[in-house]
């Protein structure tokens, strides 16, 4: 397998990687659509499970239906106008003609809203707050890229909150920053956030926020994004409560998203020549205990037995210490299965052979650094969970180490720059389209809850008054 960390073959890394650690099948005959393998839809839920608890905190989780009437669609102009070269239309039930065409959702303001309106009449059903993790579509033009860009995402994370009045609905966006950085930071994911500029907002939003990490080969994925509805989807869908006074108000909103790019974010970022790596906390499997029993006349039928037992021993005590453990007691050489849970990416391997036993020992090996090292048996449970824990930090502060912020003071630097660069740029959209169309690059946008300088005060197009900006090529 070539190398992660080289940038010219993290392609065809990455596309193997899915394959040989089965986490998905790419061979489903629909283009843009894939298939879960077990070990992949596990490592999905573990993901999604931490999610789930930190949303379950403050939001209530429903299920709203997939399909969309297009006179409901249609009604915010410009947020349709974003999607309508992506929406998928089901136009037939059998080989009846529909009276009124259903689309599939490519979101959910215009599914939920309307059902908005008739949970919302008093202030007292204020502030909503709720979520859905469902399936979208999108007909997606461009490449195609399995858990990156697809025409089902099967994993959208969506939630759609509703307030009395705009300081809430900010409020509410920052407490959605605050969960998704908690979010990431347990997944060791490093990320930037950025406020999109004008022309990439999301459609019919007031204001954009994103998380953006960096990839192995230099372009940034978008992982989540925060949006500021404020009243324009009120409006559309005449979604009014009564104020304390009598008064009938537009309620303020907002919505926020993470599809299954959180995967691929903790595939790609932690990833090396071996395979996978993944963190502990969304690792299916944490440990696998391989035992080491030789075949030649030199080993001891009694002495295999005896280090199938204590391997069985050692498997029990770390189960029921909530440890996430497998047995491999396969007849592949140790060899084989080092290679293949390598691949798989867990994150501690215990090896126990006679010479350990003899010893009363079992021999650790670490999955994100290869460190070796031996055990007592007696204390090999509690081992684990510090071993664990370190793996964790150690994932995160090499993940921080990667994203780097380099700084450019004119395009000619930054054609030659990779990865993310902060420089100089005012908010007019000529500008910012300028500097994409001649660099190939993206803006980000304005940084947020960062400290990044550019180094400069004037855009470097126009030498305006300028923010300080994040640039990089994206996903």
């Amino acid at each position: 397998m070539k190398s992660v960390l080289d940038r010219n073959n993290f392609s065809e890394w990455y596309s193997e990687i899915l394959k040989r650690a089965e986490i998905l099948d790419v061979r489903y005959p629909v283009k843009g659509v894939y298939v879960w393998y077990p070990y992949g839809l596990r490592l999905r839920n573990l993901i999604y499970g931490i999610l789930r608890a930190l949303m379950d905190e403050e939001h209530e989780e429903v299920l709203f239906p997939l399909l969309i009437r297009r006179d409901e669609l249609l009604k915010e102009k410009e947020h349709i106008k974003g999607f309508e070269e992506e929406v998928f239309w089901v136009t037939h039930g059998g080989t009846t003609e529909l009276d009124v065409p259903l689309a599939l959702r490519p979101t959910s303001e215009t599914a939920m809203y309307p059902v908005f309106k008739l949970w919302i009449r008093s202030h007292r059903d204020l502030p909503i707050r709720v979520y859905q993790i469902v399936n979208t579509f999108r007909y997606e033009t461009k490449h195609t890229r399995p858990l990156i860009r697809l025409r089902e995402i099967t994993s959208f994370k969506e939630a759609h909150t509703a307030h009395a009045s705009r300081r809430e609905a900010e409020e509410q966006i920052n407490k959605a920053i605050a969960i998704y950085r908690n979010f990431f930071d347990r997944l060791a994911i490093p990320y930037v956030i950025t406020k999109r500029p004008e022309w990439d907002k999301f459609p019919g939003a007031e204001y954009t926020i994103a998380f953006d990490t960096l990839m192995p080969d230099g372009r940034t994925m978008q992982i989540a994004t925060l949006h500021m509805l404020g009243e324009n989807f009120a409006h559309t869908f005449d979604i009014r409560y009564e104020a304390e006074d009598g008064s009938s108000k537009f309620v303020n909103q907002t919505c926020y998203g993470i599809s299954e790019r959180c995967v691929a974010a903790v595939i790609a970022v932690h990833g090396d020549d071996h395979g996978l790596v993944l963190p502990p906390p969304v690792a299916p499997i944490q440990v696998v205990i391989v035992p080491i029993i030789f075949t030649s006349g030199a080993d001891k039928p009694s002495e295999s037995e005896a280090v199938k037992r204590a391997c069985n021993v050692l498997h029990h005590e770390l189960k029921g210490a909530g440890v996430r453990v497998f047995l491999d007691d396969s007849p592949e050489r140790p060899g084989a299965k080092y290679y293949y849970w390598e691949m798989k990416g867990v994150p501690l391997r215990i090896e126990l052979g006679p010479r350990d036993l003899a010893n009363n020992s079992c021999t650790f090996v670490r999955r994100d650094n290869f460190v070796k090292w031996r055990v007592p048996l007696t204390t090999a449970v509690s081992e684990v969970k510090n071993t664990l824990d370190d793996i964790q930090h150690s994932l995160h502060a090499r993940a921080m180490e990667r994203l780097e912020i380099g700084v450019v003071s004119d395009e000619t630097e930054l054609k030659n720059a990779t990865g993310i660069v902060a420089l100089p740029l005012c908010d007019r959209e000529s500008c910012g389209k300028e500097l994409e169309e001649s660099t190939g690059a993206s803006v980000l946008g304005e940084v947020l809850y960062a400290s990044h300088s550019s180094g400069g005060k004037e855009c470097i197009i126009c030498a305006r008054e300028a923010k300080h900006v994040l640039v990089a090529r994206t996903y």
